[in-house]
């Protein structure tokens, strides 16, 4: 009898212990909360369908691909939701899971939010966020199995206003900074843009060694996101930096990574960023050879 009841627990048990393995793991961008708002770091955020709100206490929640897939490649993935909340599920884990399908390792960003009610946050922070999260992977790169030199980053909607944030800036980190991860560069090695907005950071001149970088959006974005992702086109086309971008017919804005729409063009638009990343050479295995 004894023995049964110690079969049927630990039957129970073991696949509590696996879906505990295999839950990703979050990591807080700075130990002890962001430089300056310390204090906040214990509030709770606030998470309800498809949005997490009040983010105190950035971080990234690592997905990671299975270890025979792995290639090396890191993506972070920065949801949108117009700096008031995280479109995290639509535009966080499920692009993370895809990307893991072809072996990235992927880490979703919870940033700080400045458009929220009563928000103390402003758009430096959100840059210092998503330059921290690119720092925090490059310099853990050994403990995460990715090459440095392959860390990328895949921004929807406000979340491409983010990318453009560090995509043309040298990143140069301080190599006299007491933490390690600030003496790590925070540049992009490549960037990926869906429906980007915020029009004002479009750079008049993209530097010419700015990362590659992948566009898509839609003909019909309602919020103007064409415009902006149109404007990027020429202006990295003009710097003779390599693009590639996708304008499709029609499906407005948020389509997320697809799957609700209609649209083919729409459902499959996350097949032409693989087809890049693989043209490109990122999905080399490491030790394959640079992009």
């Amino acid at each position: 009898m004894h023995a049964r009841i110690g079969i049927l627990l630990t039957a129970l048990v073991l696949p509590v212990a696996a879906l505990a393995q295999s839950a990703p793991q979050v990591i807080h961008l700075w130990e002890k909360g962001a430089p300056g708002f310390e204090s906040r770091k214990d509030e709770p955020e606030q998470a309800e369908d498809y949005w997490v709100r009040t983010i105190n206490n950035p971080s990234i929640t690592v997905f990671a691909p299975p270890k025979a897939k792995a290639n090396g490649c890191a993506v972070v993935v920065v949801p949108g939701g117009g700096f008031r909340e995280l479109v995290f599920n639509a535009e966080g884990r499920q692009a993370a899971e895809f990307l893991n399908a072809l072996g990235v390792t992927a880490f979703a960003l919870k940033y700080r939010l400045p458009k929220e009610e009563h928000s103390p946050y402003t758009m430096d922070n959100v840059r210092q966020d998503a330059y921290r999260a690119i720092r925090l992977v490059r310099s853990r790169a050994g403990e995460f199995g990715v090459d440095p030199r392959r860390v990328g980053i895949l921004g929807f909607s406000a979340g491409g206003a983010v990318v453009m944030m560090v995509a043309f800036d040298k990143g140069a980190g301080d190599p006299n900074a007491a933490d390690p991860v600030d003496r790590a560069n925070g540049r992009p090695d490549f960037v990926m843009m869906a429906y980007p907005g915020e029009q004002q950071l479009v750079p008049k001149v993209v530097p010419p060694d700015t990362p590659p970088a992948f566009l898509v959006c839609a003909n019909d974005d309602q919020y103007g996101c064409d415009k902006v992702t149109l404007a990027l086109l020429e202006r990295f086309r003009d710097a003779k930096v390599s693009v590639e971008a996708h304008f499709i017919a029609k499906g407005r804005h948020a389509f997320n990574m697809g799957d609700r729409s209609s649209f083919a063009a729409v459902r499959h638009w996350p097949d032409r960023m693989a087809d890049w990343l693989a043209d490109r050479g990122f999905l080399k295995p490491s030790g394959a050879g640079a992009p």
